[in-house]
């Protein structure tokens, strides 16, 4: 009976506490289920974004050259829909070597933790530099934040976006930093696994504001 009741206090002292014994009633640790929670918040504040820019995106009229162009027009006259393409395409293949480099810590290879974290730093780096030619040539055709409110809503729906890929190769370099060291390990896998949490997310979010601002006529 005694051998019993351990077990079974045994039992519920597992189910009570996550691997790295921070108490939790989700089945996921507290500083995951707080990354979720964040997210979430992120998910409202894109949608307002994107929002606003469905709005405002037949306001072109205060556009210089652009006065009385059409919704149909918008994406061969505006963007460079090959260029985004690709630059979409590097982003989207960065979630890839997010995956290898959080199955790599779990198997604690360190060396192929490393290089897939670097990677990954590098494609969402290729990804902004992307986003910031465009934005200069934007800027060189007359096409500034203050310009009109099509304009605002557009550079402020992806510069958003552009400044959490930014965290996120802050957030993948100090990672790549910590590995270096030796402080990160299949022990602490799930530090990791949040930030590429995070990383997913970018990437899932830059899918929708591509869809909407460039492909949608």
């Amino acid at each position: 009976m005694a051998e019993t009741m351990t077990a079974a206090a045994d039992t519920g002292h597992h189910e009570a506490h996550d691997d790295h014994g921070h108490v939790t009633n989700t089945g996921i640790s507290n500083e995951k289920l707080g990354m979720w929670l964040f997210l979430g918040s992120e998910c409202l504040l894109f949608g307002g974004l994107i929002s606003t820019f469905l709005l405002y995106k037949k306001k072109l009229n205060t556009f210089p050259g652009f006065e009385n162009t059409t919704v149909n027009k918008l994406g061969a006259d505006l963007f460079d829909i090959p260029f985004t393409s690709v630059s979409s395409f590097v982003l989207l293949m960065s979630s890839l070597t997010m995956v290898l480099a959080v199955s790599s810590l779990q198997r604690d290879d360190q060396r192929r933790t490393r290089l897939w974290l670097m990677a990954t730093a590098l494609l969402g780096s290729t990804f902004l530099a992307g986003q910031v030619y465009e934005f200069t040539a934007f800027l060189n055709e007359g096409l500034g934040f203050t310009t009109n409110i099509f304009s605002s809503a557009f550079f402020t729906l992806t510069g958003f976006h552009g400044a959490h890929v930014l965290i996120g190769i802050v957030i993948l370099m100090t990672m790549y930093a910590q590995a270096l060291r030796g402080r990160l390990t299949s022990r602490n896998a799930e530090a990791l696994e949040i930030a590429g949490l995070y990383w997913h997310f970018v990437d899932v979010v830059w899918v929708v504001i591509f869809v909407v601002v460039y492909l949608i006529k």
